[in-house]
């Protein structure tokens, strides 16, 4: 989103004392949001107001930070947003999560969501103005304190400094600034001004991490509080339809078993009596329609939407029809693609606190006011009498944004009327995702006699997540097109077509999304173009690119940078190019296959993710979604007989480890575009660059993931 697009005009600011004398805080109002008073609904939970900075009397500043930190920096990129205008040190800052509000809703999103890679682009305008406007208060306090023209002091340090040289800190002069009205329109640094933004700083979240006093959902601990396990139905989709837990309730430390929303809870004094106590209920499950359900009859499903719905149009250029109908050759092929499973290092867990007159939950989510929501609605209580403490994540890839761990965790204190902190193990994990959903896609490509690309067909068939996540979704699902309607290549005929198809059981949104399914597909096939053709495949690329100036910059960038075609005797290259958030980047495996053992000697990859704010950072996320990219591409699925996954633990969902991964090198090239989204689009292209090498190296095609599956090679 580019600074036009804000209505800056619109914004505004909410001012409250601070809970000590001598302190304010400082709050944005998005564009189009209402701001409430606190502790009203919508805004901050626990009568706290909605805020992105506080400054108290002893000069202690803390920004809250609207975004759920799970790894990929936005505590550190986003407070150094805020703190380049203030001129702050970014040693003198803390930085805590913002409660549930409004005031916090990411506008490229539509809600207080963590997701979609969007955090930084979200955030570009947004809190480089709210530093801005902090900054010109907090110079008229001191100016007028000092009976000074405003024009006539600076800042630097938090510290205010005249012209005479007299200073006061942010803190001195906090509770004036926050009586002043804040100006409704600021001037924020030049690029070339910047002293934080562009840097690589380092993480203010990672002394804690190293030291231990971090604090994930699976380390809260509230004096009294109780632990649940709970037993949730072996079919997915299935109910209890009754239970017998006369020997569990006999058994050491379980004070209570409840049935919830989420399946039987056993609530005792720790943990693992919790857990034994669980596995001691006899149950009796309604295995409903998926009693049958596995990935034969999944596929069966996807093949026969695919076959009886030509699918609604998602991008449609020229004339395809005769575009195939005149063509000199045409290629056609089918490409499917598994479940996956998060497999967040930390499982899902949460601990609720329920009281008469409210309830208060710590629970790592990326979505803070839908856990608020579904909190109330546990407990019986209004949104606003519930407060959300966001912890740090272990892990989200979009398996936080759903929030089927809550209601269980909040029903569990209620029945006990002390805090309970439920805790999913990992098979309770893997066998209970909201599972990255799977696709069969038809791909066909069409040549004239001259041997130009002039036709190009996609249908994608799937189930649509956002059907179920944000219904009703009455045409083309644009979570499942993604890395498909936006089709790079100068092809005069094109069409892209989506038929939902549902599976029976949840999906949700995995890392990258639709950017991965369509990626692996699209880049495979432009590889089989490619050969078809007779040419090299990052030529063959080159050449379609003459329209789209970024897409070719990180295409031959990449191509230069993992030296294309001048590698060791016995390597081969599979190469990969997309956009994805606003971002444009090209990745090049290199690989050999020694007695038909899969060896990945390097990846390489260039990205131009428009203007960066933490470097570093920006390199990390990268490197990150490599990793988790390769590792679903190698050895990623979930299967299911009887409606019941068979994969319990990482014995059997396997993880790369670091032995196991390869040297990745990262080209950052520079830019003056807006920021683009950096956490998710790197792992859409490792499959289909990995696949491409695989291709290179042994002719075999591979169109069906995981790799390990096919049997090509010994992997």
């Amino acid at each position: 989103m580019s600074a036009q697009e804000l209505d800056i005009s619109r914004r505004g600011f909410l001012k409250a004392s601070a809970a000590v004398s001598g302190g304010f805080i400082l709050a944005l109002t998005l564009p189009g949001c209402d701001s409430k008073p606190a502790g009203k609904a919508g805004a901050g939970a626990g009568g706290q107001p909605n805020a992105w900075l506080k400054i108290k009397g002893d000069n202690s500043i803390t920004v809250l930070v609207d975004r759920s930190e799970m790894g990929q920096g936005v505590y550190t990129s986003l407070t150094q947003l805020l703190a380049e205008e203030l001129e702050l040190p970014m040693d003198k800052i803390t930085v805590e999560a913002a409660p549930p509000g409004d005031v916090y809703i990411n506008k490229l999103v539509g809600g207080q969501v963590t997701g979609g890679s969007t955090s930084v682009q979200d955030a570009w305008v947004k809190l480089r103005t709210a530093g801005a406007q902090a900054r010109h208060m907090l110079i008229a306090a001191a100016a007028q304190q000092w009976g000074v023209d405003a024009s006539q002091c600076r800042v630097a340090n938090a510290t205010i400094i005249n012209a005479h040289g007299k200073t006061l800190t942010y803190g001195d002069v906090a509770e004036a600034a926050s009586k002043m009205t804040p100006p409704k329109d600021v001037k924020l640094k030049a690029y070339g001004d910047f002293k934080l933004i562009g840097q690589p700083v380092a993480r203010l979240d990672s002394p804690g991490k190293v030291d231990g006093s971090a604090q994930f959902g699976i380390d809260v601990k509230l004096p009294g509080m109780l632990y649940a396990s709970l037993a949730q139905s072996p079919v997915l989709g299935g109910k209890v339809k009754s239970f017998d837990a006369a020997a569990a309730e006999k058994m050491p430390g379980v004070v209570k078993v409840v049935n919830t929303s989420g399946g039987v809870a056993v609530i005792a004094e720790h943990f693992w009596q919790a857990k034994s106590a669980r596995d001691a209920i006899k149950i009796q499950w309604d295995a409903g329609p998926n009693a049958k359900l596995s990935n034969a009859s999944i596929r069966a499903m996807l093949k026969k939407g695919a076959a009886s719905d030509k699918g609604l149009s998602a991008l449609a250029a020229g004339d395809v029809a005769s575009a195939f109908k005149g063509a000199a050759k045409t290629v056609n092929a089918v490409y499917e693609l598994p479940l996956l499973a998060h497999a967040t290092l930390e499982p899902m867990n949460c601990t609720a606190d329920v009281k008469a007159d409210g309830c208060d939950v710590y629970v790592g989510t990326q979505v803070q006011q839908v856990a608020q929501a579904v909190s109330a609605k546990a407990c019986g209580l209004k949104p606003e009498q519930v407060r959300v403490f966001t912890t740090l994540l272990g892990g989200g890839f979009g398996r936080r944004l759903d929030i089927d761990f809550i209601p269980p965790a909040v029903e569990a204190s209620k029945a006990v009327g002390k805090p309970v902190k439920l805790i999913w193990t990992r098979e309770d994990d893997t066998t209970h995702d909201t599972y990255r959903p799977p696709g069969y896609d038809e791909i066909s490509g069409a040549f004239d006699a001259k041997g130009a690309l002039t036709g190009w067909k996609f249908h994608i068939t799937g189930p649509s997540i956002t059907a179920r996540m944000f219904p009703p979704v009455t045409g083309v699902d644009p979570f499942a097109v993604e890395a498909a309607a936006n089709y790079p290549y100068d092809v005069p005929n094109v069409a892209v077509n989506y038929t939902r198809q549902e599976i029976g059981i949840d999906v949700g949104y995995m890392r990258s999304v639709s950017h991965a399914l369509n990626c692996f597909v699209a880049e495979s096939f432009m590889d089989e173009l490619a050969h078809a053709a007779g040419k090299d495949p990052y030529a063959f690329r080159a050449e379609l690119l003459g329209k789209k100036p970024r897409f070719k910059r990180v295409l031959e960038q990449c191509a230069k940078h993992a030296n294309w075609g001048r590698i060791d005797k016995g390597h081969f290259q599979g190469i990969a190019l997309m956009e994805g958030y606003g971002t444009y980047l090209a990745q090049v495996v290199e690989i050999s296959t020694e007695h038909d053992q899969l060896k990945i000697h390097k990846i390489v990859c260039v990205v131009d993710c428009g203007r960066m704010v933490n470097p570093r950072i920006v390199e990390s996320q990268i490197q990150s979604s490599i990793v988790f990219g390769l590792t679903s591409s190698l050895w990623g699925e979930i299967t299911l007989a009887d409606g019941k996954v068979q994969q319990t633990n990482f014995h059997q969902y396997r993880l790369l480890r670091n032995s196991e991964t390869p040297p990745i090198e990262v080209k950052l090239l520079d830019s003056e575009d807006e920021p683009g989204g950096i956490g998710e689009p790197a792992t859409a292209l490792v499959a289909p660059a990995l696949c491409n090498a695989i291709f290179a190296a042994t002719g075999k095609r591979i169109r069906s993931l995981p790799i390990g599956a096919q049997k090509v090679l010994k992997i």
